[in-house]
């Protein structure tokens, strides 16, 4: 596992040969596999499963919650009892574009790419490319167009 200075990991188990950038937080009860890369700036929050093999570049923030709120209906300030964490997965070989925003219950499957920028706010099939926001298919991945 290589680590960079300044970065906030608590809690959340790391694969071995993972690289983890600067400015990187990974909250309890995430995980991320063997052999990723997490680039610098990016948020994974609790709830989060990234498998092996997998990149995510600058920036990226996944979310836990699909409706946050600061208070409970009384007006008290929520604690972790208020809510329910919800579960996203990233498949193994995944690449996740800088930038991008990954809400919470989704899956993105196998050897996808996402792009920079993009919203994700629904599964996203194996062996695709999508872009947007928010993000639609762009095209299959086929063994002829892979790159390298």
């Amino acid at each position: 596992m290589k680590l960079s200075k300044f970065i906030n990991l608590y809690g959340c188990q790391i694969g071995d040969e993972t690289k983890i950038g600067a400015f990187v937080e990974i909250q309890k009860n995430a995980r991320v596999g063997r052999r990723c890369k997490i680039s610098s700036h990016t948020f994974v929050c609790e709830g989060v499963t990234i498998e092996d093999n997998v990149f995510v570049g600058h920036g990226v923030t996944f979310i836990n919650d699909s409706y946050p709120r600061a208070t409970t209906s009384e007006g008290d300030l929520q604690t972790e009892a208020d809510w329910k964490v919800e579960a996203t997965v990233v498949k193994r070989g995944a690449s996740i574009g800088s930038g991008a925003t990954i809400l919470s219950n989704v899956t993105i499957g196998e050897n996808s790419i996402v792009g920079a920028g993009s919203v994700v706010t629904r599964d996203v099939p194996p062996n695709v490319i999508v872009a947007g926001n928010p993000a639609t298919v762009l095209r299959s991945i086929t063994n002829e167009t892979r790159i390298a």
